[in-house]
């Protein structure tokens, strides 16, 4: 008799183990979530929505993942703790029925020039083996074919301790696959000295021009200065054959410097060393700016910029060596593979044929193994960490996703949209922060949150079903439905920017002219060559200023006062007012409180253990000294100016004793991209993607140029504020500018006077220019899938 069968003919009792069917939170204050109390049906996809800025991250990252990831962190043993990232609990009172999450964010990949497609997702790591095993001529083991690993040659005595001591003689060999003469990075670089430093000037008069070399540096200028190899009060250009030896390369040497060792080292390795082993798209914009103009980089010559040894490209399978492998654009690679019968590496070819097929599932398949991490995009990287969990046997998981759809045209949204359901249907969790409608749609359960951004959001304003949110009287409800009418009357060109034989990536030799004077839409699925068009081709000397998607770097004593440069004209303002130095009001200068260095709060660093952050007593987590705090303008001290938000900061420097007309203007940019409700003292660390965009932005309005060239503007918005956007995109265009915009969001391609489309595929089948004309034109002919896609959007 089975023993779920009850004896009175009543139904079983559920087990005890099926009542956790629910992430349950309770009590979440993390950043601007007020007490937030929510049950998220396991095994179910949840969508977070609500307008940029109002909480959905804070709730679906830094509360419900990051505590499935500490608590994780917490079962292994104190010493393997502590080398991992410490992390602290979440403000929130209950979180129960957590799952291992696996959050997959928008972060950029890369930060070292050698990372790239092929070695992030392991698929390099497998073809390594695959060459080692059946690659003619063999050249040694998988590490013979890493452009990571260098050879290495060494012999001579060693002293084994064991028994008695005996010197014994020994040689070591490691076969890598690295090219020597770029070190693995494919590209060689070579310098303008002339960026470096001015010289008709000497080394005391302040020759260098290299960014963040002060002249009184012991580690950079002084050590040039006073090491005794040159002589300070010469100018440059009167250095004798040997200083000027000394000057530009001579090999590292230990140096006395008022009585402190240091090492002298040439200019140009230094400046190697320090700027050109670092990845260039994660530097400071004004580090980048610098490096760009002082450093002319060029395939290696040796390697033809594959980054790999003559030894690892000599050995082929067929006719294909590991090089040409990695060339290839991904679904051809995928064939290729397909092709080997080989069955001694069966399992492996069944492994590495299931990864690069998963390039092609996610939309991915134009890329290379070769390339760059850094270059891709923020939807590129969060798709190409999707890709080793698409096989994944795991269930009972919690899936994380921040806009999985970020960079991806309307005819791939469908794509990611059963790639989200195939997760689901497996058992798992699945949470998604995104704005999109369609994504929004296959929801099982929506979480709105807001009812405004910043301290204006944070509370839940609907939780339920896609019709019951379509009901409700919400921002993301009110606007769900909404859709953009084609524009009728377009605007007349006033000139044309011209574009000839552009080949850059995969671009096929395309000549097209931009209208100048208008607002045009560059738009073509994912990897159709949109950015190698409008980045690559577009010629320097056209006055371009250019908004990409690259990360704001900051740290959390930066804000969105230091980052547009308003705090200067305010600490001016300060200053003035009260007689005293501007230094006094900057927290990270000499108005710092002391006990807390200008950080406002104190961190206690508990070895294995979460690190302890306390407001400083000393200030009160205001930041600066009490004596600073006692000057004032217009009746407030500088304090309680950073902790006003931008609409109020911006009517409290318009008039009386407080009128700042700098400050007024980068307060107006802000309040133009919808950043009125960010307190000017916010640390940037705990703004959203799509903030960060907008303040990026906002900061670019001041430049001087007349073509502004925006990447996906729409990243992070939020239904409701496209409408905005598009204000802002006008009143651009009404002042005079010009406006090119990569997207793929159909409201702003239906907003456009002009549209180029490019295509009709990704990678090797696009490249080419399929239609340019106005929105109303390409509706009516529905000649390309942009065009059909644009065409159901506004129902025509």
């Amino acid at each position: 008799m089975s023993k779920a069968a009850s004896t009175d003919g009543r139904p079983p009792a559920p087990h005890l183990a099926d009542s956790h069917e629910h992430i349950r939170v309770h009590g979440a204050r993390e950043n601007n979530l007020k007490d937030v109390s929510i049950e998220i049906p396991k095994r179910r996809l949840t969508v977070f929505t609500g307008v940029s800025g109002s909480g959905k991250s804070s709730l679906v990252f830094d509360t419900i993942a990051a505590e499935s990831q500490r608590l994780i962190n917490e079962t292994y043993s104190a010493f393997v703790q502590g080398f991992m990232p410490t992390l602290s609990r979440p403000e929130v009172d209950v979180l129960e029925g957590l799952t291992t999450a696996i959050a997959v964010d928008q972060s950029r990949m890369g930060g070292d020039p050698r990372s790239t497609v092929g070695t992030a997702t392991d698929a390099n790591a497998m073809l390594r083996i695959l060459f080692s095993r059946l690659g003619r001529p063999h050249v040694g083991p998988p590490s013979a074919y890493a452009f990571n690993v260098p050879s290495v040659r060494a012999s001579g005595a060693i002293t084994v301790e064991r028994g008695d001591k005996k010197a014994v003689k020994a040689t070591f060999n490691r076969t890598g696959g690295m090219c020597p003469r770029c070190e693995g990075r494919g590209t060689v670089s070579d310098i303008d000295l002339t960026q470096l430093y001015d010289d008709s000037k000497s080394l005391a008069e302040g020759a260098f021009t290299i960014p963040g070399w002060k002249s009184d540096s012991f580690w950079t200028v002084r050590v040039y200065a006073e090491s005794g190899f040159l002589d300070p009060d010469k100018p440059i250009r009167d250095f004798t054959e040997q200083e000027l030896r000394d000057f530009l390369h001579r090999e590292p040497t230990k140096v006395k410097v008022e009585g402190v060792n240091l090492t002298y080292e040439g200019l140009i390795p230094k400046i190697q060393k320090s700027f050109l082993s670092k990845d260039k798209e994660a530097m400071q914009p004004h580090v980048r700016a610098f490096v760009e103009r002082a450093v002319t980089f060029t395939p290696c010559p040796e390697c033809g910029g594959t980054r790999l040894s003559e030894g690892a490209r000599s050995s082929k399978i067929g006719d294909v060596s590991i090089a040409e492998a990695c060339a290839m654009q991904i679904s051809d690679l995928a064939e290729w593979v397909r092709g080997l019968d080989e069955p001694s590496v069966a399992p492996l070819l069944a492994a590495l044929q299931g990864t690069l097929d998963s390039f092609g599932e996610i939309g991915l398949g134009y890329l290379s193994l070769d390339r760059p991490a850094g270059t891709l995009s923020g939807g590129e990287a969060q798709r190409v960490k999707m890709i080793r969990h698409l096989g994944s046997s795991l269930t009972d998981v919690t899936y994380v996703f921040d806009e999985p759809t970020a960079g991806l045209h309307p005819h791939d949204v469908q794509r990611m949209n059963k790639l989200l359901l195939r997760l689901r249907d497996k058992g798992n969790t699945v949470l998604v922060v995104e704005h999109k409608p369609e994504v929004i749609a296959i929801a099982d359960h929506v979480v709105d949150l807001g009812p405004g951004a910043g301290t204006g959001g944070g509370a839940v304003c609907f939780e339920g079903t896609v019709e019951g949110l379509r009901a409700s009287d919400t921002a993301t409800g009110r606007h769900l439905d909404d859709r953009a009418a084609v524009k009728k009357d377009v605007r007349t060109p006033t000139g044309a920017l011209e574009i000839r034989g552009a080949t850059t990536h995969n671009l096929r030799g395309v000549d097209v002219d931009v209208p100048l004077g208008v607002l045009a839409v560059v738009t073509g699925v994912a990897g159709s060559g949109k950015s190698s068009l409008v980045h690559g081709s577009i010629p320097a000397e056209a006055g371009v200023v250019s908004v990409d998607q690259s990360p704001i770097r900051g740290s959390r004593r930066s804000n969105p006062a230091t980052y547009t440069g308003l705090l200067e004209p305010v600490r001016k303002a300060f200053a003035k007012a009260n007689g005293v130095k501007p230094a006094l009001f900057s927290a990270n200068s000499e108005g710092a409180c002391p006990g807390c260095n200008g950080a406002g709060v104190v961190y206690t660093d508990l070895a294995m253990m979460a690190g302890v952050a306390s407001t400083c007593e000393e200030c009160e987590g205001r930041r600066y000294q009490a004596a600073v705090l006692e000057y004032r303008l217009g009746g407030r001290d500088i304090s309680e100016v950073l902790a006003m938000p931008v609409s109020e900061a911006a009517a409290f420097f318009a008039d009386g004793e407080a009128r700042t007309p700098a400050a007024q203007r980068v307060l107006a940019r802000l309040a133009d991209v919808g950043l009125g409700y960010l307190t000017l003292g916010q640390p940037l660390t705990t703004l959203s993607g799509g903030e960060r965009q907008r303040l990026k932005l906002a900061t670019h309005m001041a430049d001087k140029g007349g073509v502004y060239l925006l990447d996906e503007p729409t990243t992070g918005l939020h239904l409701a504020d496209v409408e905005q956007l598009l204000g802002l995109l006008d009143r651009l265009v009404d002042s005079g500018k010009s406006v090119i915009v990569v997207e793929h969001h159909q409201a702003v391609m239906a907003h456009a006077d002009w549209i180029i489309d490019l295509g009709p595929g990704a990678g090797h089948d696009g490249g080419r220019i399929v239609f340019e004309g106005t929105p109303a034109d390409l509706v009516a002919a529905r000649s390309t899938v942009t065009g059909e896609h644009l065409a159901a959007y506004v129902g025509a």
